[in-house]
């Protein structure tokens, strides 16, 4: 390796450590420079993760630092803005998701990086590991013959105090309610199985949590191929779990997880008229590398180093906020959205609509 790439990390939260890890156990990049508005955070971010510089903002550490890669870690909000001015500083840029608050604002991200000549990846690291390529393939070879109906639910619990953060369940700050914060990592991964999307209709409710937004939805999910989707995300389950069922004329895939899988975490089961030597063939590799944040960026990197585009696990960074601004659409008109709509610029602004609220009155 001849190349070193000099690394950045703006905001320095939970998932910026998952970062600063991954980068670790890379060649050919160095963490050089952490921001956050926190004297206090950054220090001891950098002092664990040996980071030797540390700034208040984005705009310090640009001015003062050569960076060929930003990594956006921050709240949703602040992602477009810190994301642009990565790009006109001459940075590749690496964005948690959701990657905005809006399509528009993911339009302009990109165009900005396409008028820099710079990359821009969303980190929806459910999409990594080798089983989630394996089944991918699988499908798209139409090995298990055509998908047909499918689940997707995101059963997680954040209590109240989880919203005590004055950016979390509001419409300006973060942008949308549990369907864009949470359930957005399996929808992705959904629709990284199954390709794209033909039309959406969603319901949105308030069934506990004293919030803005919704911490419950529903939907229902046609994709092009003709397989329909039932979608469910909430924050109120006590035992959590991530679940994707997708059955197909030949098969059915199982996955069960939480915030990441391996092999064990897939099952895929064949239709009676499968034989044993055609369903062998569908066995999970024997070299196993789970999902997640240093798998994600492994392959971000290595096509970085490269002078290669987004590799798949991180690119298409519309995919699945389009959906989710569909669901969203949807349960404030009362009827399914399609695709096509979304090029109507009323549909990729803010995605604020009603909540149905199901409290009891308190």
């Amino acid at each position: 390796m001849t190349t070193t790439l000099r690394a950045a990390i703006l905001g320095t939260g939970a998932v910026a450590h998952l970062h600063a890890e991954a980068l670790a156990e890379l060649d050919g990049v160095t963490l050089v420079a952490a921001a956050d508005p926190s004297e206090e955070r950054v220090r001891d971010f950098n002092a664990r993760h040996g980071v030797p510089a540390g700034y208040a903002t984005l705009e310090e550490l640009l001015a003062s630092e050569d960076v060929d890669v930003v990594h956006v870690c921050t709240p949703p909000a602040g992602h477009a803005g810190q994301t642009r001015a990565a790009f006109d500083a001459g940075a590749h840029a690496i964005v948690e998701k959701p990657p905005a608050l809006s399509l528009a604002e993911v339009d302009e991200m990109q165009q900005a990086a396409d008028r820099a000549g710079r990359q821009f990846a969303v980190v929806f690291q459910q999409r990594t590991g080798t089983a989630a390529k394996h089944i991918r393939e699988l499908l798209s070879s139409g090995e298990l013959g055509r998908p047909l109906t499918a689940v997707c639910h995101t059963h997680w619990y954040r209590g109240s105090e989880y919203y005590d953060v004055p950016w979390r369940g509001t419409w300006e700050s973060e942008g949308g309610g549990t369907t864009l914060s949470h359930g957005i990592h399996q929808i992705d991964l959904l629709a990284y199985l199954l390709g794209d999307w033909a039309s959406v209709s969603g319901q949105l409710f308030r069934l506990d949590r004293d919030v803005e937004t919704e911490d419950t939805s529903c939907g229902v999910v046609v994709f092009e191929s003709g397989a329909v989707a039932s979608v469910l995300t909430t924050v109120l389950a006590p035992r959590e779990s991530s679940l994707i069922r997708i059955d197909t004329e030949h098969a059915t895939i199982e996955l069960e997880h939480l915030y990441g899988h391996n092999h064990a975490s897939w099952k895929v089961t064949p239709a009676r008229h499968i034989d044993a030597g055609q369903s062998a063939g569908w066995a999970l590799p024997d070299i196993e590398v789970p999902s997640g944040h240093a798998a994600l960026l492994g392959e971000v990197y290595a096509a970085l180093l490269s002078g290669s585009d987004v590799p798949a696990v991180a690119a298409a960074p519309t995919r699945a906020i389009e959906i989710v601004a569909a669901l969203y659409a949807s349960a404030g008109r009362g009827a399914p959205v399609q695709r096509a709509e979304l090029t109507d610029p009323k549909f990729r602004g803010g995605m604020r609509v009603p909540v149905t609220d199901l409290r009891p009155s308190r």
